[in-house]
């Protein structure tokens, strides 16, 4: 047994959000050999934990040679046990990076409020996704309108399906050369709140992601000036971006820009396990009782400690490095870009491509694989199957990268073996610009909303064919890339353009989500 003496702890209130606010000096035990949990009796506890460090077996070995014994094991166990003992260079999340950067064990405690700068953080067990929720419905009634971009995850769909909140979208800046959709301009977001003056109306909040799934980061500092102005709440998805401020080379945070409220996805960049997150609220413009009663909707009242601990431990490590946590993983992404830079036909997203941002996470990389003649799907397969290189998204014409804290030299010099391989063996293909740009659009440039995502929601429902569906209303969230971004959202009308990009992406190798039928012969609209 090792004791540690705490200055500083974290309250969990259950029933209610697992808030984090300073308590009275406590002693307590901290195992090496388990996590432990003390509980006390009163509403408000004290949690401490340990935690072992996990550490990955024969790294050093052929992805191909490895041979995994699991057929004894029960499915999901066997399927655990084959990943974890995998040699892949992993460019995806977690954070910890398949056990490599799991935290040591805990030293001591300094809250997450503090550390994010937040006047106050709640630790979330039911993702992002449950943050996100909680942030609208803590800000929105229901009729109230919403201001958000039309790229944004399905959580802020769900949201506005459970509070009977209306969409006010915003088009993204989208760049076809890489099939990728941008982030939110202040000049978009003052246009959106004077089409809503003029018909009489004001946004209740406005809902930006930033960073993107691919790394774009919105200029927060700006919209939340505009925002605040108006008296209006900003609230930001962050999911992607917990370890921004961590580093000179990281963009800033959306509290240090003037967030009303940021959700951050801890497993994604940090080390925390997979579902566990954050809150955080800063200033007085946001009722913190009533984002209390919504996370007593929306959360558990049998939260996992395992996950809370997790949370706890992946802030305590960066707490007691911030300054240099992230060194060695930029340096290394600086190097790795510089590196896939000098590879003919492959290159490497950055600006002047939406030139309208202030910046883009360092730590994703965004490799375009089109000039090769590839498909982003096609490169990924091939990557994933020759060299054990794991990406975290594929596209339709890229492929998308998360370095972190677990990333090491030897995986970045596979992964660039990889790209030369690609590079060398593949060569376009005689017009094959001319050919893909015949067939890029912009997906989000004819929305056409006829309900709200509730009453879509609510409306009676049938399936029909694929080439009857045209000009219905779409009746489900079908989603055909970066996880949890639809392309279509019940209460649209099916376009021919939708229609078209479903069935590209299908062909070349896309996994359709949320839909019914994954194969697209059909889809489910709503009935008259």
């Amino acid at each position: 047994m090792v004791s540690a003496s705490v200055g500083m702890s974290c309250t969990l209130r259950f029933g209610s959000p697992w808030s984090l606010k300073p308590i009275r000096k406590s002693r307590v035990s901290v195992s090496q050999e388990r996590s432990i949990i003390e509980v006390g009796k009163e509403q408000e506890n004290t949690t401490l934990f340990g935690q072992n460090r996990t550490t990955t077996k024969d790294r050093n070995a052929s992805p191909k040679s490895q041979k995994i014994q699991v057929d004894d094991l029960p499915p999901l166990v066997g399927a655990l046990k084959a990943s974890a003992e995998q040699n892949a260079a992993s460019f995806h999340f977690p954070g910890h990076n398949r056990g490599r950067a799991a935290p040591s064990s805990l030293s001591q405690l300094i809250e997450a409020a503090k550390l994010f700068g937040a006047s106050e953080t709640w630790f979330l067990v039911g993702g992002t996704t449950c943050g996100i929720q909680a942030a609208i419905m803590a800000t929105c009634a229901p009729g109230d309108y919403l201001i958000l971009p039309r790229n944004s995850h399905i959580s802020a769909i769900t949201a506005m399906v459970l509070c009977g909140v209306l969409p006010k979208y915003i088009i993204p800046e989208y760049d076809t050369d890489w099939d990728i959709a941008g982030g939110v301009t202040p000049s978009q977001v003052d246009q959106a709140m004077k089409e809503l003056e003029m018909e009489g109306c004001k946004a209740a909040a406005v809902f930006v992601t930033s960073p993107t799934y691919h790394g774009i980061c919105s200029n927060l500092s700006a919209i939340s000036q505009l925002c605040h102005l108006h008296k209006i709440p900003l609230l930001v998805d962050e999911a992607h971006g917990a370890h921004l401020g961590f580093h000179p080379e990281l963009p800033y945070p959306a509290l240090h820009q003037g967030a009303d409220i940021a959700v951050q996805s801890t497993h994604k960049v940090l080390c925390s396990l997979t579902q566990s997150s954050m809150l955080h609220m800063s200033g007085s413009i946001v009722d913190r009782e009533r984002i209390c009663r919504c996370f007593q909707i929306l959360q558990s009242t049998s939260p996992s400690y395992l996950l809370l601990a997790s949370l706890d431990a992946a802030r305590a490590q960066v707490s007691e490095n911030r300054e240099k946590i992230f060194n060695e993983a930029v340096e290394l992404a600086i190097d790795t870009k510089a590196m896939i830079d000098k590879i003919p036909g492959i290159s490497v997203l950055d600006f002047p491509h939406f030139s309208n941002f202030p910046a883009i996470d360092p730590l994703r990389l965004n490799i375009g694989v089109w000039l090769s003649g590839l498909s982003g799907f096609e490169a990924d397969e091939i990557l994933s199957r020759d060299y054990g290189v794991v990406s975290e998204l594929t596209g339709t014409r890229a492929i998308t990268l998360a370095i972190n804290l677990g990333t090491c030299r030897e995986h970045v010099q596979r992964l660039v073996s990889g790209l030369r391989h690609l590079s060398t063996t593949f060569s376009p293909i005689q017009g094959i610009e001319e050919r893909v740009d015949d067939n890029r659009y912009a997906p989000f440039n004819d929305i056409r909303v006829c309900l709200s995502p509730r009453e879509a929601f609510f409306a009676r429902k049938r399936k029909v064919s694929i080439k009857e569906s045209l000009g219905e209303v779409c009746g489900e969230l079908i989603c055909p890339y970066p996880p949890g971004i639809p392309l279509l959202i019940p209460g649209e009308v099916i376009t021919e353009a939708a229609l078209n990009y479903l069935l590209q992406v299908r062909s070349e190798g896309a996994v359709i989500s949320g839909i019914a039928d994954p194969l697209l012969s059909s889809i489910v609209i709503c009935s008259a």
